[in-house]
């Protein structure tokens, strides 16, 4: 006799009269749903402890063990029609909890158990992403000639209550389904063709998402505070720094004393009576600016000749350093340590660079050429004789296009016994050359990341 846990009991003629029953109730009174399969996260070549190499689709795949999440997730190309019954809601407002919440974004679809598995191969799952056609919007203010599509994603599966015979077998599952949102993980639905007619017009997600509006407030909203508070700190430039003599006593001019040139007095000041540094101190008042006006020189290296009390800004410190001439020397003076507010790269502080530095440096070179292209073009033929690589870099100036053979296999290719590079399509737009010009080409073995943890950054070599 088998184990009970793995019973599958044998159900009779009576059940499948029913199941037949139930089938048909849903042909009749149901709706047809758009359902888009989930397959699995996408495929990832180069894995490390937390994202694993994913080499095949499957729904149990985890692409993020650290986070336990599948950002990019995979759907299948083909939309399948099902049959469900669910309760139109009503916009109604909760105020069982502290506020107003609106709860019509949740629906509960019923579905028949056989009919699914039959038409979908398996039975629905967390992630499967549903389009409710009758709920479709035809009147939207856009300016498209569509209608806005009513998505759904699959949160969790159940077995009906209703669908429960006499006999104690169920027949339908319940879907629990929320609208989906502008998210990455459903990228692969959203950036469809709105319009089968038209597959190079807007996309789903162009006519759907609120993101680029959403955007548009955030950048006048940082623009507003840019202009209320421009940087960081204290703003002292405006105020004036008393010169002081040799013993800090204050360098003045008073109307009873028999000299009173003034081109005399600005000499005998700027010789010794520059400020040695801004008479307010505090929290982020240095701004690489001399004090009370006086002239400086900025690069990023020092002139070669220079008087006492010159100043001069060094472009090439980060943060940039103002120094004073002195003694035959030059003092610092105060950094520039004033920064705008802004989430940007261009804040003038090695964390912002370091923290948002996403570069490569490659090593271990392979093979060099250099190539004459021209813009659109995505197919090159080198001089290079066949050989393999792992990493691609095309560079014309600062601009710079990386590429790992490992996501991209057929970029790497042979034509007359020479190495022949194809730009992949990346989330469906064909990689192109952007800029007419020599671009150099450079195969490599070996890329490590810029930007690094403290603790790898110590390590010792040979423990890596």
């Amino acid at each position: 006799m088998p184990r009970l846990s793995l019973y599958k009991p044998e159900k009779g003629l009576d059940y499948k009269f029913i199941d037949r029953q139930a089938s048909e109730m849903f042909q009749v009174g149901g709706t047809d749903v758009y359902l888009h399969k989930y397959l699995g996260p996408k495929l990832n070549a180069n894995g490390t402890a937390d994202q694993p190499v994913i080499d095949s689709y499957n729904v149990t795949n985890i692409q993020d063990l650290l986070f336990l999440e599948n950002r990019d997730r995979k759907y299948d190309e083909e939309i399948y029609k099902i049959r469900g019954v669910y309760n139109v809601q009503n916009v109604d407002f909760n105020l069982s909890q502290f506020g107003l919440f609106i709860d019509n974004d949740t629906l509960y679809l019923t579905v028949h158990i056989n009919d699914f598995i039959k038409h979908i191969g398996r039975k629905p799952i967390s992630g499967d992403v549903m389009e409710l056609p009758h709920l479709r919007d035809e009147f939207a203010l856009n300016d498209y000639d569509v209608s806005l599509p009513r998505y759904y994603v699959i949160e969790d599966v159940g077995r009906a209550s209703e669908g429960f015979s006499a006999t104690w077998y169920p027949h339908l599952y319940r879907l629990k389904i929320k609208k989906i949102t502008d998210a990455q993980q459903f990228a692969d639905i959203l950036k469809l063709p709105a319009s089968a007619d038209n597959p190079t017009g807007p996309t789903i997600q162009d006519i759907l998402s609120t993101r680029a509006k959403e955007l548009q407030i955030n950048d006048q909203i940082l623009a507003q505070a840019n202009i209320d508070a421009p940087k960081s700190g204290y703003e002292t430039r405006q105020f004036y720094t008393l010169a002081t003599d040799e013993n800090g006593s204050p360098i003045l001019e008073t109307a009873d004393e028999d000299t009173r040139d003034a081109s005399s007095t600005l000499r005998a000041s700027a010789v010794n009576g520059v400020p040695q540094r801004s008479g307010y101190t505090g929290y982020l008042t240095g701004d690489g600016f001399p004090v009370n006006g006086y002239d400086f020189g900025f690069g990023i290296q020092f002139p070669v000749s220079a008087s006492d009390n010159d100043f001069f800004l060094r472009t090439d410190f980060l943060p940039n350093r103002l120094f004073r001439y002195q003694d035959n020397r030059w003092v610092k003076v105060e950094d520039n340590v004033r920064m705008d507010l802004s989430n940007s790269d261009t804040r003038h502080t090695l964390k912002s660079g370091f923290i948002n530095n996403n570069n490569y440096t490659y090593n271990q070179i392979v093979a060099t050429d250099y190539i004459k292209l021209v813009k659109d073009q995505y197919v090159i033929d080198t001089t290079i004789p066949y050989i393999t690589a792992l990493y691609i870099v095309l560079k014309l100036d600062t601009l710079k296009l990386e590429y790992a053979v490992a996501e991209h296999p057929s970029m790497l290719g042979i034509h007359s016994g020479n190495v022949r590079i194809t730009l992949p399509v990346v989330d469906s737009t064909q990689q192109k050359i952007p800029y007419d010009g020599v671009w150099a080409l450079n195969l490599y073995n070996l890329r490590e990341e810029e930007r690094s943890s403290l603790s790898k950054a110590l390590k010792p070599r040979a423990d890596l």
